[in-house]
């Protein structure tokens, strides 16, 4: 009776067979998967974003209305490889950075200011 009654509250474990073993790509598809997300939402908007800031920063000349990243509006005075020369008011020059320019403005933009 003790048999019986063992066999009614705990049950018996069996043996199983061992899980199949994946293969490398059913490993790999799931973190290639991620990849290509990350890639398409992430990494490729930035990219084209950086490369138009680019273009922006090495097409701009004298003459042109621009702000700065640091909020400053002007008139581009001077433009060297790496520098350019703002008047923002009509006694002051400033050097700044040419990758510090955030956009170019529409002409007329500095005269309203």
């Amino acid at each position: 009776m003790d048999f019986f009654i063992t066999d009614l509250f705990i049950s018996k474990a069996y043996a199983q067979q061992g899980a199949p073993q994946a293969s490398l790509f059913d490993m790999l598809w799931p973190m290639l998967l991620i990849f290509g997300a990350f890639w398409f939402l992430l990494i490729r908007p930035q990219q084209k974003k950086q490369k138009a800031h680019q273009e922006l920063v090495s097409n701009v000349s004298v003459g042109d209305e621009v702000l700065t990243a640091g909020g400053i509006l002007g008139r581009v005075t001077g433009v060297s490889e790496h520098y350019a020369v703002l008047s923002i008011s009509d006694s002051t020059e400033i050097k700044i950075q040419k990758s510090s320019i955030s956009q170019v403005v529409p002409k007329g933009t500095f005269d309203e200011a």
